[in-house]
């Protein structure tokens, strides 16, 4: 007999994001974060009333696709080129610095005499791991987060944006290095070859498909569905080939899309279709079955004490990094203070490559507890901290916000105001 749980599922998926999402706004927190504490309160770690299914794995994996693809629409491509070479220090810094302070917090609880390890590889391969978990970062926390807030478009949204793409990026490459030594079956030199050769795939198929689409929709005399529909089919055949064909996350895929759209006269019409979807469905399952994942096992003192301070240098590796980044590529310093914030969440992302590590042998089972408190806290605090650091500096478009950024500057000194 067929099951028709999953509907009931979805029934109660939805009503809890959307009562704890307008509770948390009442405190003036994101809605985005009643989703998350949904999904934590719902699932194992605490009641218990429901786990993730496929059928609620796979909506919530085209919920991310498709706010990723909505993500690109909004792009202001013109300053997502502008901004490359500081999205790439940026994402550098953000990227050496949590590897730093995950190995050396790792250094020092990964030994006999302190936490006792079940991991095959060798000791200095799984403190390295624990800093390459700290170097993910889950762009979908904070594009719904500036989204909601009506800032993803602003200079340091783009720069978000831009820094997160490559991160990922860079953390493929460093999970793949240290992978390489714990398994002799990956060959980083076939991981670079497919990075490179989805992002030359990337330019000529959407190259191909701008010109052929924006021809298309310019013919019509307004918007029809049926530009929506073949915009999505481009989405999720964009998110398929960089997953299944060159091993590129599949909300890469999906943004670059979103990106190459965003240039047609019909990006707006698109966009607001897909948002009222986005809204409707896939967003709160997608930020719900995030919390649905957190099975949190029995730990001692110690193992505490490490996922206490994980948290903290999670935090603050990513704010210490990116923020570095930003000002050596001269952002204003409330801009580096957003982009810092707007890099911390590890979402599902850092849960996704500490399975992995653990399933090769790179991680110890004792340290999978301390990386999901992690996860969740990341998650969490990334949405309230926006909005709180947004309230800082100019509210503006990325042109209006260049023309003022030196003026607030200048009243900022006279205030007498941090910078």
């Amino acid at each position: 007999m067929n099951s028709y749980s999953y509907l009931l599922d979805l029934a109660i998926i939805l009503l809890c994001t959307k009562l704890l999402g307008l509770a948390t706004r009442k405190v003036q927190m994101p809605q985005v974060v009643g989703a998350l504490l949904a999904g934590l309160l719902l699932g194992p770690a605490v009641a218990g009333v429901l786990t993730e299914t496929s059928f609620i794995h796979e909506v919530a994996e085209i919920g991310v696709i498709v706010l990723m693809f909505c993500a690109g629409l909004e792009t202001d491509i013109k300053e997502l080129k502008a901004s490359g070479k500081a999205s790439f220090v940026i994402a550098l810094c953000g990227v050496l610095v949590p590897l730093a302070g995950g190995f050396g917090l790792a250094y020092f609880f990964n030994r006999p005499d302190m936490i006792a390890s079940d991991a095959a590889a060798s000791i200095f391969l799984q403190n390295i791991f624990i800093g390459i978990i700290l170097t993910a970062t889950s762009v979908s926390i904070t594009v719904e987060t500036l989204k909601e807030m009506g800032k993803l478009k602003t200079r340091s949204g783009n720069a978000i944006l831009g820094a997160a793409i490559i991160d990922d990026i860079l953390g493929i490459i460093a999970l793949t290095v240290v992978t390489s030594m714990a398994d002799p079956s990956v060959h980083i030199g076939a991981v670079m070859l497919k990075i490179v050769g989805f992002f030359v795939f990337s330019a000529v198929a959407g190259f191909i498909f701008y010109k052929v689409y924006k021809a298309w929709t310019e013919g019509a005399s307004r918007g029809l569905h049926r530009h929506v529909i073949i915009a999505f089919v481009f989405c999720l055949l964009m998110a398929y080939i960089a997953e299944q064909y060159f091993g590129v996350a599949d909300i890469t895929g999906a943004f670059i899309a979103g990106l190459i759209i965003s240039n047609t006269e019909r990006s707006v019409f698109i966009q607001t279709k897909f948002d009222t979807l986005s809204y409707m469905l896939l967003s709160p399952v997608f930020f719900a079955s995030i919390g649905l994942k957190v099975v949190l096992p029995k730990m001692s003192g110690l193992i505490v004490a490490f996922a206490l301070l994980l948290m903290v240098v999670a935090v603050l590796t990513k704010i210490i990094g990116c923020g570095l980044g930003a000002k050596v590529c001269g952002y204003k310093p409330y801009q580096c203070k957003r982009i810092g914030v707007g890099m911390i969440s590890r979402g599902e992302v850092a849960l996704i490559v500490a399975s992995k590590g653990t399933a090769v042998g790179l991680m110890s089972s004792a340290f999978l507890g301390p990386v999901v408190i992690m996860v969740v806290f990341t998650t969490i605090i990334t949405p309230v901290l926006l909005k709180i650091i947004f309230k800082k500096g100019p509210d503006l478009p990325v042109a209006k916000e260049k023309e003022v950024s030196s003026y607030y500057e200048g009243a900022s000194i006279l205030r007498g105001e941090e910078k």
